[in-house]
């Protein structure tokens, strides 16, 4: 039984790494971008949690910058995938300047939170 899993979770796993060696590169730098946000709210979170949660506005203000930067980011990706057909009259470049607006935006309130 347990070699039967190992096998299926192989062909998952090649199968998937198959799959993702097609994709753009340019969606490939959006991927990595929003892991390290990602992976950014988690250090901040682990940070919090060991050393403590004094001025908790900054502590907040990081954490849904990162979260919020990670958002728009899959947005971005939506809107420039190729393959996605909602969004094919949509210029990438429009997407792009949307996804600076909105991080603007995003951002002035963040700083605006942090008081």
């Amino acid at each position: 039984m347990a070699k039967s899993n190992d096998n299926d979770a192989m062909d998952l796993i090649q199968s998937l790494r198959s799959a993702y060696g097609s994709t753009p590169k340019n969606l490939k730098i959006i991927d990595l971008y929003m892991v390290f946000s990602v992976i950014t709210a988690l250090i901040q979170v682990i940070y919090m949690a060991l050393v403590g949660s004094f001025p908790f506005n900054s502590f907040l203000s990081g954490v849904l910058s990162c979260v919020g930067t990670a958002v728009l980011a899959v947005c971005l990706r939506i809107q420039v995938n190729k393959e996605n057909t909602e969004f094919k009259d949509l210029a990438p470049e429009r997407a792009f300047a949307d996804f600076i607006l909105c991080n603007l935006v995003l951002h002035l309130v963040i700083m605006n939170f942090l008081g």
